[in-house]
């Protein structure tokens, strides 16, 4: 079952991603939440980011913008590192609150919590109007590459916060594309490095074909997003995914995933 789930959510995530700013790790995150712990889900998400990522990065690497890149990407390579860290941090910790439910225990976790605030306050960001448009001077270019990199690091979340400091760093269009690209696989490359050292690669060697199946179908919801999603509005499917959303983080919230 994880296979057809995390594979679709990957392929059509793919594709919305070309028209709808919603990042790939906002939504593939949830997928992988359904059917592992926190901290795994944030790894594996991660790896099938990175992957689609560098495959951007081939695309659109030449355009990038040396200078925003380093002011930008070194401070979040740092964060990223912390957010990793404390992701892992608080996934010791003991469940906060046990129940059960027709039958079968359920945990209130840290962690879990976390993760459903942040999916929660991301979906938000993405469908108000007012987040839609929300821009930074470039003087805080690096205070918004800590940001960017901390929640990119302790939960995935990086694209919204990154794109509305850069959106003022004028570029032109394949610049700012190229010069988020680089960013965002300096930081999933930090992240990943945290991640695979404290899961010792076990969790992640288990699910090898699932990580290439998602892989896969992202790739081909990308080469197939524009051809199957022209007649699709964007406020229809802006609102379908943040109440998909908010479910998810609801379930969370509860320990029913």
């Amino acid at each position: 079952m994880e296979f057809i789930v995390v594979s679709l959510v990957a392929m059509l995530t793919s594709g919305l991603t070309l028209f709808s700013g919603f990042g790939l790790g906002t939504l593939l995150l949830p997928a992988f939440l359904i059917f592992f712990p926190a901290e795994l889900a944030v790894a594996m998400t991660a790896i099938v980011h990175f992957l689609n990522n560098l495959f951007k990065l081939a695309l659109l690497g030449k355009h990038a913008h040396l200078k925003v890149v380093l002011r930008f990407g070194i401070p979040a390579v740092v964060a990223a590192f912390l957010g990793a860290g404390l992701l892992f941090y608080i996934s010791d910790f003991e469940p906060l609150l046990t129940y059960s439910l027709a039958g079968r225990s359920f945990s209130i976790t840290t962690i879990k919590l976390v993760m459903a605030l942040l999916i929660a306050a991301f979906a938000v960001f993405e469908i108000l109007p007012a987040m839609q448009h929300l821009e930074f001077d470039q003087k805080y270019l690096p205070l918004g590459g800590v940001l960017s990199g901390f929640f990119g690091g302790l939960s995935g979340h990086q694209g919204a916060l990154r794109s509305a400091f850069l959106v003022r760093a004028g570029l032109s269009k394949e610049s700012f594309l190229a010069t988020g690209v680089v960013i965002a696989c300096a930081i999933d490359l930090t992240r990943l490095g945290v991640y695979t050292q404290h899961l010792a690669f076990a969790g992640l060697r288990e699910n090898v074909m699932l990580l290439v199946a998602a892989t896969l179908s992202a790739f081909a919801g990308a080469f197939a997003g524009t051809r199957l999603l022209r007649k699709v509005t964007m406020k229809s499917v802006q609102t379908i995914v943040a109440l998909l959303l908010f479910v998810i983080a609801a379930l969370l919230a509860l320990g029913l995933v």
